[in-house]
């Protein structure tokens, strides 16, 4: 069993016409999912919207009072901009609490099961730094989900893989000086945010950056899984492993160039298995609607 955590009001979150990061990116995943013959085997849950814990606690513990006050003051005065590409609407500050909530739940329900988990959750969150948004993310879902994590009996170590086509720059940031975490990033170099150098191991050398070059495929990323990632991950003995899930390096991405298929998610998705059971994975980016939902429905098929 596998469950998907997803909620409507993750749709709220306005990021304005033509804009990438849109609600459509949800629905097109619910409808493909909706669709597949293994329906039985999913378990679609809501996020616990009155969980004893203080998300904006947790929140708290990675970024800046300024910058979380920030976000929920343009909310409240009617939206606006954290950058350039990074919007704010009238329900985002809402929203980004919700999709925090989500990744907890999700942390919660992978660590007492045993079984992967994905949070079909936006706005995402890997670029966000501990003072500011951008690159279309509010919070650091998966630094914030990782730092709780760690908070639970039994968890002194986590890892974080993120195979989204942009390099992770606020996940890095975040987690560099935390010994009981490790960041693995597969990323197209040269590409938005310009961060993510190969040479750079981390404060506590914990830290893999695995550039990739524009129009790489597959035959390019497995053997890095299997010769860097999987060993990588596998000698720190993570207690979960936390998946940045990003779907944009896609050959029919619109934002960048990297040629991987949907149905190679599920072959990356067979070897993190290797590491360990305890999945949760979390969606980042991916902009083209049938690539993105098709991913998602081949990572889920590679953990039954």
């Amino acid at each position: 069993m596998i469950s998907v955590i997803y909620s409507e009001e993750f749709l709220q979150h306005n990021t304005g016409y033509g804009h990438p990061e849109c609600a459509a990116r949800l629905t097109a995943v619910v409808e493909a999912l909706k669709q597949v013959d293994w329906q039985d085997r999913l378990e679609w849950r809501s996020p616990n919207t009155t969980a004893a814990r203080d998300v904006v606690r947790q929140i708290a513990k990675i970024h800046t009072p300024e910058h979380i006050q920030r976000v929920q003051q343009i909310a409240t005065t009617g939206g606006g901009y954290l950058d350039a590409d990074t919007i704010v609407s009238p329900h985002s500050y809402g929203v980004a609490l919700l999709a925090v909530s989500a990744w907890l739940d999700g942390v919660d329900l992978v660590l007492n099961r045993g079984n992967p988990v994905f949070v079909l959750a936006r706005p995402p969150g890997h670029h966000a730094l501990r003072d500011r948004g951008m690159g279309f993310c509010l919070f650091s879902n998966a630094a914030i989900a990782a730092n709780y994590a760690l908070e639970q009996p039994g968890v002194t170590r986590v890892a974080i893989l993120d195979w989204d086509v942009h390099h992770g720059n606020g996940t890095e940031a975040i987690v560099e000086d935390n010994p009981h975490i490790v960041y693995c990033s597969l990323h197209q170099s040269p590409c938005y945010p310009g961060t993510g150098e190969g040479d750079y191991d981390g404060k506590q050398q914990n830290i893999l950056n695995l550039p990739m070059n524009p129009g790489s495929t597959i035959k390019d990323y497995e053997p890095l899984f299997i010769k860097k990632v999987v060993p990588f991950l596998q000698d720190f003995q993570p207690d979960i492993v936390i998946v940045s899930a990003g779907y944009d390096a896609n050959h029919q991405d619109p934002l960048a160039s990297i040629s991987l298929k949907p149905n190679d998610y599920g072959l990356l998705t067979q070897h993190l298995r290797k590491i360990n059971s305890k999945l949760l994975f979390g969606l980042e980016g991916g902009y083209h609607l049938e690539a993105l939902a098709q991913s998602v429905v081949a990572t889920l098929a590679s953990c039954l």
